[in-house]
């Protein structure tokens, strides 16, 4: 059996929770079982994961678990994967997976790999891709273990709807008593959270200065996109530091990422090269960025964007 944890904030599913269900799916084809949901806490329409390839939805709704605490969230994953018996364990690879991930693995006795982005292959034994060396190469790993847990790299496959709503079953799991009182919880609001934004337009030093920075964010409005800025922007406090993309800061995976005013720094490129597609703005026609881009635009900033942000309202008004 593959068991899935679907990611939840303030009741609703993220994303990268239906990203891992289909995940999930796959893997439980190439390995020929089932696959499985388990949702933590108070959740809000479960069922709907079920298109995706669960054929169950667990679901432990203990008050305790409406908060996230790691040590209590690997507790209670690990003793719900041993009562399903699931032989894989999967999680985003989000800020929270990543704390989960080596918890769970330890209380398993379980082989583990972060950050995968291809379903496994059962040929010769359990191997899975991952992103190495700053994401400049891939590298397959075995797992010989009887479990396994896995961390799903956002934006690594769309999520694909193949059924029609599942069930939901409660699971009875002994929750432990956490440690950790949560007084407060302030998260940004209003936005498409980087690691999961299919679009990011981003920005750097060429702006030169924050006073400046209405067309970055009139071009991310016209198409939708979030937007981010480069580490010399963020320590400049041009911009908040949770939009600094980089070796340093938020490795992302759009599929579209424009890069404005940014030189192309390997730390930058490190958090993201995986882009599918990568647009470059930059007046230095040198600039090392050019030789990452899928399209590059050799020119002033300043007259570029906003003619391409025209250019993206004329498209949508005529379609």
């Amino acid at each position: 059996m593959v068991l899935v944890v679907a990611e939840s904030q303030k009741g609703q599913f993220k994303k990268n929770a239906f990203e891992a269900v289909t995940y999930g799916y796959k893997t439980a084809q190439a390995i020929g079982t089932e696959c499985v949901v388990l949702t933590l806490g108070a959740i809000n329409g479960a069922e709907n994961l079920g298109k995706y390839g669960a054929s169950k939805i667990y679901n432990i709704a203990n008050p305790a678990l409406d908060s996230f605490d790691s040590q209590v969230y690997a507790a209670v994953i690990a003793e719900a994967a041993q009562k399903l018996g699931a032989k894989v364990v999967i999680l985003s690879h989000s800020m929270n997976g990543k704390s989960l991930l080596g918890r769970v693995a330890v209380r398993l006795n379980a082989g583990s790999v972060a950050g995968v982005n291809g379903v496994p292959s059962i040929d010769g034994g359990f191997k899975v891709k991952k992103a190495v060396f700053s994401g400049k190469a891939f590298a397959d790993f075995e797992i010989k273990s009887d479990m396994k847990v896995l961390s799903l790299m956002g934006n690594s496959l769309p999520p694909l709807e193949v059924s029609g709503a599942g069930s939901i079953e409660k699971l009875d799991i002994n929750v432990p008593q956490s440690r950790v009182k949560v007084k407060e919880v302030k998260r940004i609001e209003g936005t498409v959270p980087l690691p999961e934004a299919e679009l990011v337009v981003s920005a750097g030093r060429g702006m030169k200065g924050p006073e400046h920075w209405g067309i970055v964010e009139e071009l991310a409005e016209t198409i939708g996109a979030t937007t981010a800025c480069s580490r010399p922007v963020a320590d400049a406090h041009w911009r908040p530091h949770h939009e600094h993309v980089g070796q340093t800061g938020i490795a992302i995976r759009p599929n579209l990422y424009i890069a404005i005013g940014i030189s192309g720094a390997i730390q930058h490129l490190a958090g993201v090269n995986n882009s599918k597609t990568i647009v470059v703005i930059n007046k230095d026609p040198e600039a090392p960025f050019f030789k990452a881009a899928d399209y590059g635009v050799v020119g002033d900033l300043f007259e570029i964007v906003p003619k391409l942000t025209e250019a993206f309202k004329k498209f949508k008004a005529n379609n």
